[in-house]
């Protein structure tokens, strides 16, 4: 018998949830409407789990036994700074609701999952003035679940800036342990243990914005909020330039020309940065984006580089936005590309030898489009696992 506990994955993309789960899990379903990034899946972890289609159209018929874990990385596009605002009610972004839709079924069946993971821009958290986090929070409430949420940058574990929201939802029944978390209101005014556990948690993953989006939670809902506790990771390791290629095969470097075009776009600040990374004596690398900017209510190109060892967070290039470059500074002389997709997909912690998309496109659109996996794995770690341990260990007993 396969011990193994069990998980469904919606908006699967190429499965970087499932890469972070890794093998101590077991896939019971996984679901994306993008073929291509399903052609991705079936390549990577094989298609016997994998339904190819709209969220809407999925019945919890399609669903077999009952999940330990739901993990949902719903689009972001609507709730993203960059997008039109739409929110929860844009096509995009309102997918959440036929995918809830699913789990209020499930919860009908006698089939609620134990745990669910939303993950998202943190635009979620100040959509619509804060009423689209509401929203969420009131939804999972509704179906009795007790939740909490996260704000983790991936540049805790790779070299590239990416904050994501993650709501973690627990079933009422599933008790969770006082190391996983603190509810809402408990031990308020402890000083101790209480007092130097919040702080560190606002420090890492509990940021201003996350606690002014709790704050604005009405009191009912705040009843079944959890402070989730988990650990800083260790130190990273790797760096920006670990991450870069000298011989992509996908890419080239351009000419000195086409680079200089890109310095010619820059402000006096990030000609600075050039500068400062000559004056290091040591080879360095960067990450720029071409981004448009108003000067004098014109609206001009301009390269905006970063030199702090972490790229800029990877976009799907598309409705604006554009791929990221790669800059190496060594010896004063500056060389530029574009990232190239085995980069990208680095960046995003997958392993070399995950098989993405044969075209550059499609694999920058794949990997721009999905969750850092150790991002994933320390979550799992952390908290998943050891809940339904806890749980586990409490049936048992």
């Amino acid at each position: 018998m396969d011990g193994r506990p069990t998980y469904y994955e919606f908006f699967a993309g190429g499965g970087m949830a499932r890469a972070g789960l890794g093998e101590g899990w077991r896939c019971f379903f996984a679901n994306d409407f993008d073929r291509k990034k399903a052609e991705s899946y079936r390549a990577n972890w094989g298609g016997d789990e994998l339904h190819i289609g709209d969220v809407r159209e999925i019945s919890t018929a399609q669903l077999p036994g009952r999940a330990d874990l739901v993990w949902a990385s719903f689009p972001c596009q609507d709730l993203s700074l960059a997008g039109a605002g739409a929110g929860l009610k844009g096509e995009r972004s309102g997918t959440f609701w036929p995918f809830w839709d699913l789990m209020k079924a499930l919860r009908q069946e006698g089939r609620a999952p134990s745990m669910i993971v939303l993950e998202n821009v943190c635009g979620a958290l100040t959509s619509h003035g804060g009423k689209d986090f509401i929203e969420i929070c009131a939804a999972l409430a509704k179906e009795r679940y007790r939740f909490g949420a996260l704000v983790i940058d991936a540049a805790l574990f790779v070299p590239q800036s990416r904050p994501r929201l993650f709501i973690v939802a627990v079933r009422e029944d599933v008790a969770i342990p006082i190391s996983l978390a603190i509810r809402h209101g408990a031990a308020q005014g402890d000083e101790t243990d209480f007092g130097l556990r919040q702080a560190a948690r606002r420090k890492v993953f509990h940021t201003r914005a996350l606690m002014a989006a709790h704050e604005k939670l009405p009191r009912k809902l705040r009843d079944n909020w959890l402070w989730w506790d988990l650990p800083a990771p260790l130190q990273r390791n790797a760096t920006l330039l670990d991450v870069i290629e000298e011989a992509p095969c996908d890419v080239a470097w351009h000419s000195a020309a086409e680079t200089q075009a890109l310095i010619a776009m820059m402000s006096d600040v990030n000609l600075a940065k050039i500068a400062e990374a000559k004056r290091a004596g040591q080879k360095m690398a960067g990450a720029l984006y071409r981004r448009t900017r108003y000067q004098n209510g014109v609206k001009i190109q301009r390269a905006e580089a970063r030199f702090d060892d972490v790229a800029g967070c990877l976009r799907t290039p598309a409705g604006g936005s554009s791929r990221q470059y790669a800059l190496i500074v060594d010896k004063g002389r500056v060389r530029s590309r574009l990232m190239s997709a085995r980069e990208t997909a680095r960046l995003m912690g997958l392993p070399e030898d995950y098989l993405l998309p044969a075209t550059y496109s499609d694999a920058y659109h794949l990997t721009g489009d999905g969750v850092v996996v150790p991002v994933v794995r320390h979550i799992a770690a952390s908290l998943l696992e050891p809940a339904l341990n806890a749980c586990s260990v409490q049936a048992a007993a």
